[in-house]
């Protein structure tokens, strides 16, 4: 069934469609991460959004099957790096057996737990403020405790149509 706009109504939301639909909205990659057990544990997430300067916030949303979520979010504090155009692979290794995320990774770490990888475009220090669930997905709204910004002129990683590249500037 069409609405008059030619639209598909929610009984067409195919999960397909939606998942292509939603490619098409290019966003930046972010690496989320945090020391447990002695161990940094971290994850590759395309939803990082700011959301407030006052009080400083900002927001992930995971999806509710993550592994690796119920580990990070038993972390006091956590790391969120900004990856750069240069990132591709580190951002698969973020996606791959949790064993070996961190294998080929310059990463540090604050006496707090949170884990920024070195050569990031920004990273930030966060604590959860609040989780809410949201279909299939949480969003994790983390408050921003302490802001690293790398100087320089590298890009971001860009996630687009479920593939990695770069953003081009326009003269």
């Amino acid at each position: 069934m069409t609405s008059t706009t030619g639209l598909a109504t929610n009984q067409d939301l195919d999960p397909r469609l939606l998942r292509d639909a939603f490619g098409t909205f290019p966003s930046g990659v972010v690496a989320l991460a945090a020391e447990i057990d002695g161990q940094p544990v971290g994850l590759a997430a395309s939803s990082f959004t700011s959301v407030s300067l006052a009080p400083p916030l900002v927001s992930v949303s995971l999806a509710t099957s993550s592994k690796t979520w119920p580990d990070l979010r038993r972390s006091s504090h956590l790391g969120v790096t900004v990856l750069a155009d240069h990132h591709a692979e580190v951002c698969r290794a973020l996606a791959g057996p949790v064993e070996h995320r961190f294998d080929a990774i310059a990463w540090s770490t604050t006496p707090e737990g949170a884990v920024t990888l070195d050569d990031g475009l920004a990273s930030f220090d966060c604590t959860i403020y609040r989780e809410v669930e949201a279909g299939d997905h949480v969003v994790v709204l983390l408050a921003l405790h302490a802001v690293h910004r790398a100087e320089g002129g590298a890009s971001p990683l860009v996630f687009h149509r479920s593939g990695f590249g770069t953003l081009r500037t326009l003269a």
